[in-house]
């Protein structure tokens, strides 16, 4: 395995297991007060947009060639980085 491929593996998991975190929000945004849910979905909307984002950015590197695809990877650290603390930053809001 490339570490192209490693790298892409790598990622895709971290994303994968975001959006398994962005749905336990959402589950517990079921169970909150009206006023409550309200807050947790417009964060929720937010953090799945982030993680659209972050899943674009590593479709290019897919794309790329083995060459090309390092000149990416730091605008997918970032955007991976930055989903991860939000996740963070709201499951402990909304605890």
């Amino acid at each position: 395995m490339s570490k192209k491929e490693a790298y892409e593996k790598k990622q895709q998991a971290q994303l994968d297991e975001i959006s398994a975190e962005i749905d336990k929000l959402k589950a517990k945004a079921s169970k909150a007060e009206a006023s409550a849910e309200i807050e947790y979905h417009k964060k929720i909307d937010e953090l799945r947009d982030q993680r659209d984002a972050a899943q674009a950015k590593l479709e290019k590197i897919k794309a790329s060639t083995e060459e090309a695809w390092e000149d990416l990877k730091t605008g997918v650290d970032s955007a991976v980085d930055s989903l991860g603390k939000s996740i963070k930053s709201a499951a402990s809001r909304f605890d």
